[in-house]
């Protein structure tokens, strides 16, 4: 599991004069409260996908469900690397946030319980899980799997009065 406490550093090549990193605890905020994500993942032949999400974070991590016919579930089983992101299409006053990692799919009841009380706290029908037999269950789909996000990296792009790119380097144990 990656140390949840990761290094940060900012890079002043695309930054504004004086630009100072970005907290890892206001880049984590900003993917807690996030409702939209998009998760990208990588086809079979080495192409990309990516389609927007739902997720909740937990204990530090960001978890992500998919139904088990999606294309993403069938792109993370061959390949596990990914990226979820999150921020606006504003230049003023924005805050972009971007995960890079593996994704684990998760089997156990008590993190697929807690995941599901987390996802029906946090989104309104269609999105109103259950958990059981190593799935979630509901969610206006069906039956999900529900992935952890392993973080190895992220970035925090901050937009308006001061711009930055802040990395975050998570210690891989």
């Amino acid at each position: 599991m990656a140390d949840l406490h990761p290094s940060a550093e900012i890079d002043d090549r695309y930054g504004s004069p004086g630009a100072e990193a970005t907290p890892w605890s206001i880049a984590w905020e900003a993917l807690e409260q996030a409702e939209i994500y998009w998760l990208s993942t990588v086809r079979h032949d080495g192409r990309p996908h990516i389609t927007p999400v739902v997720a909740v974070c937990l204990d530090g991590l960001a978890y992500v469900s998919s139904g088990p016919g999606e294309q993403k579930v069938q792109n993370l089983a061959a390949n596990a690397q990914c990226i979820l992101m999150t921020g606006t299409n504003k230049m003023d006053s924005s805050l972009d946030v971007v995960l890079e990692g593996e994704a684990i799919r998760v089997i156990d009841d008590a993190t697929l319980a807690a995941a599901a009380a987390a996802y029906n706290e946090k989104y309104e029908e269609p999105f109103h899980f259950a958990a059981g037999d190593g799935v979630l269950n509901g969610g206006g789909g069906g039956d999900s799997f529900l992935f952890r996000i392993e973080p190895a990296k992220a970035f925090c792009f901050g937009r308006g009065h001061d711009f930055s790119q802040t990395r975050y380097r998570f210690d891989r144990r």
